[in-house]
């Protein structure tokens, strides 16, 4: 979760991620920073988001993301 947690500052930086539960339904980040989340997440991680996976529950918070990223890891184990 720590690595998230630092992709997410260096995406958009000044938001306390580990607190907020509402990221994308607070407009807190775009698609344009969801874009890049998901090129970090993907290099990061060694997974490949998959569209299908590209929805705001999975994006709204620091947890979801989490989530969503160890299904993905799971899955491609």
């Amino acid at each position: 979760m720590d690595k998230l947690l630092e992709i997410l500052a260096g995406v958009r930086g000044g938001v306390d991620y580990a607190a907020h539960i509402a990221l994308i339904d607070e407009k807190i980040l775009d698609s344009f920073d969801i874009i890049n989340l998901i090129g970090e997440i993907n290099d990061a991680f060694d997974i490949q988001v998959p569209p299908e996976d590209i929805v705001p529950e999975n994006f709204n918070s620091a947890e979801a993301i989490y989530a969503m990223i160890n299904r993905i890891a799971e899955d491609n184990a």
